[in-house]
Order: C-alpha cells, then structure tokens, then sequence
C-alpha cells in the first residue's frame, strides 16, 4: 500500500481519495477506520453540551440509570441508555463486556484470565474492568484470542 498526502493551503475541507484496483478486505478495514475517525456522540458535562469523537471514548459505563462515557480527560453523561449506545455504536468497534458496561476495543492494552471465567480487562489510560462470564467469550470472539 502507498500513501499519499498532499498539502493544500487553499483546501477548504479534507477530502480523502482511495484508488485501489478492487475492493478487498484491507481496503474496507481503512474505509472502516476512517469513517470511525469522523463519527461523534452527543454528550453533557456540567450542563454543556458536547460533540465527543468516537475514537476518543475508552469505555461507557452506565451507573443507577445514568450513563457515563469515560475519556482520557474527561468524564461525560449522556441521556442514552446503556442498550441504546450498544446498539448506535456496536458498528464502531464497541463491544459490552456486562450488564452495566461498553468498551471501546480499540482501547484495550492486556486481558487476564479472572475468577469464575471472567476477564480482567486492563484498558490504554490502566482503567480495569471486568467481562462478565456471560459476555467474556463473545469478547474473545470478537479479539480473535479463541
């Protein structure tokens, strides 16, 4: 694969073009990846509101029916549920790992076998959250480590 960047100062927007001599699985991995980069959740923090980057969420969490989605900055809230998030960002790389809990697997730096079939999942900014019995091997599954 060869990569190209052109500079344009008088670009006003970016426009990114793929010529490839047919469409194959490493190209659909890029297009993936590229649209990841440009998709947004809607979200609040200290009665603001925010458009927060997909690529920038490490995990949701969803606590006494609120919803928290956790950067490496910031902690948001958003008035989604927990099902809801699943189901809008299971496409972009989001996987639920328990009944209160979605990762970003993007995010994920180790996995540890844990008690009783769990997982222990250490995330890139050393958050750990465990998968419960009940979602671990669809995690597995979905990681390639089965």
């Amino acid at each position: 694969m060869k990569i190209q960047l052109l500079s344009d100062p008088q670009a006003d927007d970016i426009t990114v073009q793929i010529t490839c001599p047919k469409l194959t699985p490493e190209v659909e991995q890029l297009l993936f990846a590229i649209r990841i980069l440009n998709r947004q959740l809607s979200v609040k923090r200290n009665k603001e509101t925010y458009l927060l980057d997909l690529h920038e969420i490490i995990f949701i969490e969803s606590v006494e029916r609120n919803c928290f989605i956790y950067t490496a900055q910031q902690v948001y809230e958003s008035n989604q549920k927990l099902y809801e998030l699943e189901h809008q960002l299971k496409a972009d790389g989001f996987c639920r790992i328990s009944k209160s809990c979605l990762i970003q697997m993007r995010h994920i730096r180790s996995l540890k076998a844990d008690i009783n079939h769990k997982i222990r999942i250490t995330m890139n900014n050393g958050e750990q959250l465990i998968a419960s019995r009940q979602y671990a091997e669809a995690l597995k599954q979905k990681l390639g480590v089965i």
